[in-house]
């Protein structure tokens, strides 16, 4: 899914179909799986609602699993304002140095060899520092665009937060600027020699389903389930 926004401050016009590439999103190994296609990131992105963001605190990094939002050529987190990095990249100028990353595992890869399991995947690695939003109409846009990245639509059918729930939430924003995917697919890779070994060799897919959902114990019969879940 992507997200749009007719705020300017958070949906930065751009016209390049691709990033540019740096020393830091340039992939020392397997350069010919990396890409700086702005539609494959986006992609990638708008697929998955869990990111990993990286850090470093008092000297030591620190990679924390959070959901996240996609408006245009940012990327929104959330969390308590309590958080160490929410307060970190209030405070510090001009933000917080971060990694962000999202992951799509496809299969299991397995060859004859040991050596040459793998998994195909498709990956996205944001290099950055991020700010605090204190824009209320920003903040407004990201907390929905990340309720929407898990479930599309659920924003519009659920209350907005209110005052004291706002105060109590620091919204991080990130921008795609320097970025890359990765990406794996195809078989196994064993080498010539292995051939002829009697080993089960090929891939195991995975995929991401839902099953149906499950009402809240307290959720009033007389409200079916809405549109936006089913077409999940």
């Amino acid at each position: 899914m992507q997200h749009t926004a007719s705020s300017d401050h958070t949906d930065a016009p751009t016209t390049a179909a691709s990033y540019h590439p740096t020393d830091r999103t340039v992939p020392t190994r397997s350069k010919d799986r990396a890409s700086w296609d702005r539609e494959l990131v986006h992609a990638i992105l708008d697929e998955a609602c869990l990111c990993h963001l990286g850090f470093v605190r008092d000297g030591a990094p620190v990679v924390l699993p959070t959901l996240y939002g996609r408006i245009g050529e940012r990327l929104y987190v959330h969390g308590s304002t309590g958080s160490r990095p929410l307060r970190t990249a209030k405070t510090a100028d001009p933000g917080l140095p971060v990694c962000l990353t999202v992951t799509h595992v496809d299969a299991l890869v397995l060859a004859r060899s040991a050596f040459h399991h793998s998994v195909n995947y498709r990956s996205v690695v944001v290099h950055g520092t991020a700010v605090t939003v204190t824009d209320p109409e920003e903040r407004r846009l990201a907390l929905d665009a990340i309720v929407d990245q898990a479930v599309p639509g659920r924003s519009r059918d659920s209350r907005p937060a209110d005052a004291k729930e706002l105060a109590a939430t620091a919204v991080i924003r990130l921008d795609l600027d320097e970025v890359s995917a990765k990406v794996r697919t195809g078989g196994p890779s064993d080498e010539p020699e292995d051939v002829a070994l009697p080993h089960w060799t090929g891939i195991v897919p995975l995929t991401r389903g839902y099953a149906a959902p499950v009402p809240a114990d307290d959720l009033d019969p007389a409200v079916g389930i809405p549109d936006y879940l089913t077409k999940l």
